[in-house]
């Protein structure tokens, strides 16, 4: 507990300073809404939009969390047949660095041309390859990792590459899985509001940060801003809580 608390202390800290710092430079500067409300007024709406940041954050939450869901999946099963086959290994890395590069904003225009605009597809495929990138690097970089004893002895028990692959690649594999789930959690909710900006349903955070920011509602848009912050750091959260119960042996390691 003591470790805990010393390990958030300096974070809450700093949080504290910083939206003072923030609050009084606004208010002494007199710096106008639309370049940067005040903490205050951000905490206004937030309280009174809660509502409707709740509403949003789910709508935005669920494009988040199936499209990360379906993109780590498809990352995972394409890292180990990389990692079987060494030439498909060889080029599916630049395939995905290009995947990787392709921007959202140019993306999710295209995708909502090709579906309904009632439709949360498109959002979902956007989130699902921004998330595949990472996820797919390190597992393959996981994979690429394994114990030469560990290797001769499923040689020894004349094992298929499949089930290798499977009982020791990937459990081996498992921190840096988590490690591209930890920066993928964050991406991919990103990804879902970014993708909201560019038609589809008005229903997530993206689209009522637009809505506000276009009414001049700026400590509102900021709320909705806030909103999407606190459903980022709730995914990376329970990341952090299913790799603990993924690898319960590593954090006895660590402490």
């Amino acid at each position: 507990m003591t470790r805990t608390i010393g390990r958030a202390l300096p974070p809450l800290l700093f949080g504290v300073l910083a939206l003072a710092g923030w609050e009084l430079f606004v208010k002494l500067g007199r710096v106008a809404p639309f370049i940067l409300p005040a903490p205050s007024a951000i905490w206004t709406e937030l309280v009174e939009q809660r509502g409707n940041v709740w509403d949003a954050a789910l709508a935005s939450g669920r494009n988040a969390l199936i499209g990360l869901i379906g993109g780590a999946l498809v990352a995972i099963l394409a890292a180990l047949a990389a990692g079987r086959f060494r030439a498909l290994g060889e080029i599916s890395v630049p395939f995905a660095a290009v995947f990787n590069a392709l921007p959202i904003i140019a993306l999710a225009p295209i995708l909502n041309n090709m579906f309904e605009s009632t439709s949360s597809v498109p959002r979902r495929l956007v989130t699902g390859i921004v998330v595949f990138f990472p996820v797919f690097l390190n597992t393959l970089r996981g994979l690429r990792e394994v114990d030469p004893v560990h290797q001769e002895l499923m040689r020894t028990y004349a094992a298929s590459g499949w089930t290798f692959a499977v009982k020791v690649r990937l459990p081996g594999a498992l921190p840096h899985l988590f490690t591209g789930l930890r920066q993928a959690s964050s991406l991919a909710v990103i990804a879902a509001v970014v993708a909201e900006y560019f038609g589809g349903l008005q229903d997530g955070l993206g689209s009522r940060i637009t809505s506000a920011a276009a009414f001049t509602a700026y400590p509102r848009a900021w709320a909705f801003v806030v909103g999407a912050c606190l459903l980022g750091l709730a995914f990376y959260l329970v990341t952090l809580l299913v790799e603990r119960l993924a690898m319960p042996w590593r954090e006895r390691l660590i402490a």
